[in-house]
């Protein structure tokens, strides 16, 4: 079977692949009867020489490879017919924006394999950048600190090398006496904790948080049932907030009157309460003024994050009085870090650990027969059509319902 490792088209450019020369040299090992071919790009973080001295061919034209490998959605002009593709499509959440890559894709008779959906037979996720969204967005939150406070100045992660240097520069640092929040399960907020944790920032226990001031930074990680609670009262588990997000309602307003900084790491589902509200946001006991979103959901469930910021302008300010944006050092704004391509700051890490986790749950499925069905989870579109286990995306595909953006 012939891979290609196809050229990242998107704008703005995106320099992460799937696979480093290092590690394509393992899959070849590993798995002989594949072969690889490189579609040349002046933008990718590991040059088309590193390829070559690695002992692959770097070409214009892979138009004879079999499976087309990428990172971000693929230009419709693009798109070769009759192959079969792995990228992140923003498909499945209804995008409207890419409702015409899924119909070109349809069109063209090409197998669709979206990175987001390569799952376990429990639907969790095998393969991802959220770590480094997790790092990046940490050191970010950091950097945002000490600009708006002028305490120490650290430099954009998209102007270092690799994560060591990033370490580096927060060795040189001190972090204020400052209480932070940090949510979610995943990936992406296990990513934020491994900085937290570099920084030697104590991690303390939600009753311990809430009720004592301290005399040195620390953070408290919560989960859902720590930020959520039912309308009865009744105390239950995870999947019962999973299941039924309608039957809970807020309970983090006491960790907002109990924080100065907010890492936003979590994964919000349709239906589950909102964080807060812009009148709570207003009230003078809402202490928190630093808002590190990582999962970057606009207006829901973070009313503050109105827009999404860019690596090249990561911070902007929200005014929760007036429900405008503002200047992130201005007096009484929350400074807002709500950057949705993370992992891109960090490209050559982010593409090591890719590559890796690609080699592991991935590659093995082209030649064991797919034994754990994960092909067959990921795959989208086969023969013209929609799988079935993504028929739900008809009625967008037809043009038929309104949708909302939700990225």
């Amino acid at each position: 079977m012939k891979f290609a490792l196809i050229k990242e088209r998107k704008t703005p450019p995106d320099r992460r692949v799937v696979f480093s020369p290092q590690k394509l040299k393992e899959v070849v090992k590993q798995f002989p009867e594949a072969s690889f071919k490189v579609e040349t790009s002046d933008i990718r973080i590991f040059p088309d020489d590193a390829y070559r001295q690695a002992g692959f061919e770097v070409a214009e034209d892979v138009s004879d490879c079999d499976v087309m490998l990428g990172v971000k959605e693929v230009p419709l002009p693009a798109l070769i017919p009759n192959k079969k593709y792995f990228f992140f499509s923003h498909t499945i959440k209804k995008q409207p924006y890419n409702r015409d890559l899924l119909r070109e894709i349809l069109q063209k008779n090409i197998e669709l394999y979206d990175h987001e959906v390569i799952v376990k037979e429990n639907g969790h996720r095998l393969i991802g950048f959220g770590r480094y969204a997790g790092l990046v967005g940490a050191y970010n939150c950091f950097r945002g600190l000490g600009l708006k406070e002028n305490l120490f100045e650290l430099p954009k992660a998209e102007n270092l090398p690799d994560l060591q240097a990033l370490l580096a520069e927060l060795d040189k640092i001190e972090i204020p006496n400052r209480k932070i929040v940090l949510t979610g399960s995943g990936k992406v907020a296990h990513g934020a904790k491994e900085i937290l944790d570099y920084l030697r920032i104590k991690q303390v226990e939600v009753g311990e948080y809430l009720e004592k001031d301290f005399d040195q930074s620390v953070y408290c990680h919560i989960d859902v049932l720590d930020y959520n609670k039912r309308k009865d009262g009744e105390i239950k588990n995870n999947q019962d907030f999973y299941k039924h997000p309608e039957e809970y309602e807020s309970n983090f307003l006491r960790f907002a009157r109990s924080s100065d900084i907010f890492i936003a790491g979590h994964f919000y589902g349709d239906g589950a309460p909102v964080f807060f509200t812009n009148e709570e946001a207003s009230m003078p006991n809402f202490r928190i003024k630093l808002i590190a979103d990582i999962s970057c959901d606009i207006k829901v469930p973070i009313p503050s994050t109105i827009r999404p910021s860019t690596i090249a302008d990561p911070f902007y300010g929200f005014d929760p009085v007036t429900e405008r944006e503002v200047d992130f050092r201005e007096k009484g704004a929350i400074t807002v870090m709500a950057v949705d391509n993370l992992p891109c700051e960090l490209p050559k890490d982010a593409s090591e650990g890719f590559g890796e986790m690609f080699l592991e749950h991935v590659i093995p499925a082209f030649f064991n027969g797919d034994k754990d069905g994960v092909l067959e989870r990921a795959r989208m579109t086969q023969n013209g059509h929609l799988t079935p286990r993504f028929k739900y995306l008809q009625e967008y595909v037809d043009g038929k319902l309104n949708t909302v953006e939700n990225e």
